[in-house]
Parts: structure tokens; C-alpha cells; sequence
């Protein structure tokens, strides 16, 4: 296709937009769904952009450092975490679509990977933070519903809530590589005499809204060390007791001051370091992206009214598949 160029600008564009605009925004409200809403565009963008690309890893690889760049400057309150999950998304993508036929199976393997990667990642992060007291009294709590309820059998209440969580994260995975496909079938038929749209001039619209991201983050380990100390205090018996819930809290509060005032800090440091490094090879193109978000906002506003005629799934699948088409096809006013 003699656009692909441009198409690939407009998705990488995309992209950033949706990692530096609805991921930050998910990051700052501690959304629990950030992983499979995020994760799950971008798996669509990056599939799109390994099917309009002739090079997959390299197209794909110079995106993931545009989009990584972008997110740095206009969203930097999102945590080290997402950077990582953003990369894995990239890099497993370029490998799968380099090496494998573009078909449905592939799709469905990324789809699943990044999504068990994205529950992974938030298992782990629990476990750092509170160690394994934190599964102990979730099997506490378990122990205790268990004995209310008169269950005939006794089963792991971490192991079965792990399981189910992997479980729901990997299926949606799949459906999401299903759904991208299906998706990618609808804009593959169409072509830029589909779309046309008198675009206002765009205005950037910087307004940068001062979250108190730290402050929401020290509310959740409030909540999180409540519950560990009333499961020990007051289910846990007397070989728990307070001296282990005081423990927990003065372990995950030293954890958490170590990762935001030295860890943290410091791993944001290199990653920044690299990407400014970078940051001048792709100047023009992450200028020509930045300048594509307020068309972009115009663009998807526009096809969610233009679908209200649909319900429901069908709905959410044309608004997808018509507002990236329309992204990606239409012509920038200076073209």
C-alpha cells in the first residue's frame, strides 16, 4: 500500500495517545481494569501496525520508542511498571508477528501472554510489598467464610483466587485476540474515500492536572495493611495477634519508602536517560505525533456519535474498528 508511511505515523500516534492519555489517566485512579483496557489497545495498535509494516520488528521497535518517550513527557505520573508492560507488549508482538504467519492463533498467543504478564505483574508487586502475610491472611479470611458457610471441603483460598484472576485475565486475553482480528477484518476493507470529516484547527490542549498520585497510593496501603491486621487480629487466633500485624505494616512501609525514594527513582533515571538519548533521532516524529492528538480526540468523538445507531458489542467493535480507520486515513489539513 503506497500510505503504509503514513498509516504507521498515525497508529504509532495513536499509541502514544492512548498509553499517555487513557493509561495515565487509569494509572492516576489506580483502575483495576488499566491492564486489560490499555494493554488491550495497544495490542491492537501494535497488530496493526506489524500488518501495514514491511519490516515488523523494526517498525514496531522504533513505535515502542516514540510512544515510551511521548508517555515520559505527558504523563509522568504513571509508575515504572507500565513502561515495562508497554515494552513486553512491543517487543512479544515484533517477535511473534517476525517470525509467525499474521493469522488468528498468533493473535490470540499475544493477546493471552500480555494479559497473564500485565496479572503477573500485580501479583508480584503485592507479594514484594506485604510478603507472603498478605496470603496468609487472604487464607485466613478464606478459612473463616468457609467454616460460616459449612463448606464439606477445605480448599486454598489464595490458590483458588490466583487461579481464578490468571484464569480471567488469560480468557480475556484470547477473546482480545479474537476481537483485534475481527476488528482488523473491518479495517482492512476499508479506504480513505470512507472517511471525510471537516476537522477544526487544532489547538493543543496542555491542560496538566496535578494528581495527587502519591496520596492515592498511600490510601490503598492503608486499606490493604486494615485488612491484613483484621484478619490476623481478630480471625487469626493466638498464633497471630498484633506483634505480626505491627510486622507487616512497618515491613511494607520500609518497602514502599525504599521503591519511591531510592528504587524508583532511580530506575525512571535510566529509563529517561536512554529515551532523551533517543529523543533527538526521533524529534520530527514525535513532534508530527503530539501534533495528531487533538485531531485524533475530534476524529473519535465524531465516530462514537456516528455509530449511536448500534447496540452493545457491535457497537463498542465498529466504533473501534471506524475511529482507528478514520485516524489513520484521513488527511492532515497542511497534507
Amino acid at each position: 500500500m503506497k500510505n503504509n508511511k503514513s498509516i504507521i505515523e498515525k497508529l504509532t500516534a495513536l499509541w502514544a495517545l492512548n498509553e499517555s492519555g487513557l493509561g495515565g489517566f487509569l494509572h492516576v485512579f489506580n483502575s483495576p481494569f488499566t491492564g486489560l483496557i490499555v494493554g488491550g489497545v495497544s495490542i491492537l495498535l501494535i497488530s496493526l501496525i506489524a500488518y501495514y509494516a514491511v519490516n515488523k520488528w523494526q517498525a514496531i521497535l522504533k513505535a515502542l520508542v516514540i510512544v515510551l518517550i511521548i508517555k515520559m513527557a505527558v504523563s509522568p505520573y504513571s509508575p515504572f511498571g507500565a513502561y515495562v508492560a508497554v515494552s513486553f507488549q512491543a517487543i512479544l508482538g515484533a517477535v511473534l508477528f517476525s517470525n509467525f504467519s499474521w493469522k488468528g492463533i498468533t493473535l490470540m498467543v499475544l493477546g493471552m501472554v500480555t494479559f497473564l504478564e500485565s496479572a503477573l505483574q500485580k501479583l508480584i508487586i503485592l507479594t514484594i510489598v506485604y510478603g507472603t502475610e498478605l496470603w496468609e491472611a487472604v487464607n485466613i479470611y478464606g478459612a473463616w467464610v468457609q467454616s460460616k458457610l459449612n463448606f464439606m471441603f477445605s480448599t486454598s483460598t489464595t490458590s483458588f483466587l490466583v487461579t481464578l484472576y490468571l484464569l480471567i485475565y488469560g480468557v480475556c486475553g484470547v477473546l482480545a485476540g479474537v476481537f483485534i482480528k475481527n476488528v482488523i477484518g473491518i479495517i482492512a476493507n476499508k479506504t480513505e474515500a470512507d472517511f471525510y470529516l471537516e476537522l477544526d484547527s487544532a489547538t493543543s490542549e496542555n491542560h496538566k492536572k496535578k494528581v495527587a498520585f502519591k496520596t492515592k497510593v498511600i490510601w490503598v496501603w492503608l486499606v490493604t495493611i486494615a485488612i491484613i491486621v483484621l484478619a490476623f487480629s481478630i480471625f487469626g487466633g493466638p498464633l497471630f495477634g498484633w506483634e505480626k500485624a505491627i510486622y507487616i505494616v512497618l515491613r511494607s512501609f520500609l518497602i514502599l519508602m525504599l521503591w519511591y525514594v531510592v528504587i524508583g527513582p532511580f530506575l525512571l533515571k535510566v529509563v529517561q536517560k536512554f529515551l532523551r538519548k533517543k529523543e533527538s533521532k526521533y524529534q520530527e516524529d514525535i513532534s508530527n505525533a503530539m501534533d495528531l492528538f487533538p485531531y485524533f480526540r475530534q476524529i473519535i468523538s465524531y465516530t462514537w456519535k456516528d455509530t449511536k445507531h448500534l447496540k452493545g458489542y457491535t457497537r463498542f467493535k465498529y466504533f473501534m474498528a471506524n475511529g482507528i480507520s478514520n485516524c489513520i486515513h484521513f488527511k492532515v489539513p497542511s497534507e
